[in-house]
């Protein structure tokens, strides 16, 4: 409970030294808190009571932005733990593939916009394959490595009780793999919201991305800032119900060291 006061006591100090120094610069490309925080009740917050007071902009920019990454992240979490389990136990597959996958990871998803718009047009599907190319490479990487790291008894304890591979999957590899395959669903899931921002700003007239440019073509500057501070907050959300669910799901696990990539929710 310490802690907890402790890193909130910080963060209210970080927004109060933010109001001084904004107030002090008086600068209209950097509002302060408080004219953002307005900002970001009219735009979501001030809808009637039967909609628990959301805006219609809720429903027309921040969910479908919401969907969109969600469901990104949740195809790229499905093929790169199928893909990197299969290349990780096989003997020869990730010598092959190796090259192929270290040339695709090495394109920077933006770049393919172009590429994803002529294949799919404006549209989610565009929007979907931009993030799900982009953050499939920590969720497969990390799969393939934590795969490849099942302990060898394990390997040959299953061989010698003759365990159908579909359940030596499921209760040896899978389990063995988890760690890693979280740290890379974490990395993954800060990437998808960036890259759902990317996708939104071509081709579309709604999500976060949209309303962001807007605001900026419009020089209206505390809707801007109140879109980044919108996508921190969903950022700091999504973590901590990712952390909550991983620490329930390797609950059974004896207490393991944090690794850098493990943030506190």
């Amino acid at each position: 409970m310490t802690r907890f006061v402790q890193r909130w006591a910080v963060f209210a100090g970080l927004v109060v030294a933010w109001e001084l120094l904004t107030l002090l610069a008086d600068d209209p490309f950097f509002p302060r808190p408080t004219v953002i925080a307005g900002a970001a009740w009219e735009l979501w917050l001030s809808g009637p009571a039967d909609r628990l007071f959301l805006t219609d902009a809720v429903f027309e920019h921040v969910l479908p932005s919401i969907g969109r990454l969600s469901a990104g992240w949740g195809i790229a979490a499905l093929i790169g733990v199928a893909l990197g389990v299969a290349l990780g136990r096989s003997a020869t597959a990730l010598q092959y593939a190796g090259p192929l996958l270290t040339f695709l990871r090495s394109i920077p998803p933006p770049a393919l916009v172009p590429v994803f718009l002529l294949v799919f047009s404006v549209g989610t599907q565009m929007q979907l394959a931009t993030i799900v190319f982009g953050v499939l490479w920590p969720i497969l990487l990390n799969s393939v490595d934590g795969a490849r790291s099942v302990d060898a008894t394990k390997s040959e304890t299953s061989a010698v009780f003759r365990i159908p591979k579909f359940q030596w999957v499921l209760g040896v590899v899978l389990p063995a793999a988890a760690p890693k395959i979280f740290a890379g669903l974490r990395v993954s899931l800060s990437l998808s919201l960036v890259l759902m921002v990317v996708s939104e700003l071509v081709g579309t007239d709604n999500g976060i991305g949209s309303q962001l440019l807007v605001a900026q073509r419009e020089f209206d500057f505390p809707d801007m800032w109140a879109g980044i501070v919108l996508l921190g907050v969903l950022g700091y959300a999504l973590n901590t119900v990712l952390l909550a669910f991983e620490r329930r799901a390797l609950s059974w696990q004896p207490k393991r060291e944090r690794t850098p990539a493990t943030v506190e929710a």
